[in-house]
């Protein structure tokens, strides 16, 4: 297998922030299925989870499609 397209330059830019999007998105999805299942309705939190899970979605998904995308035509 060839492993030279690891070893470019736009790896460092959209493989690491695309994982590190794709794991707050998990994260996120987490933290709003916790909140839709909560027993007390009117102890609501602060953090915005479905917007923080949508926008966490969307970075990974344009980070992680440019480098497929890139790697594909290399």
């Amino acid at each position: 297998m060839d492993w030279v397209w690891f070893q470019q330059d736009w790896v460092s830019y959209l493989l690491l922030p695309g994982a590190l999007a794709a794991g707050l998105a998990i994260f996120a999805w987490f933290g709003d299925r916790r909140r839709m299942r909560r027993s007390d309705p009117d102890a609501v939190g602060l953090m915005p989870w479905t917007n923080l899970f949508f926008w966490a979605l969307f970075a990974a998904v344009a980070l992680l499609g440019l480098a497929a995308r890139s790697w594909w035509r290399s």
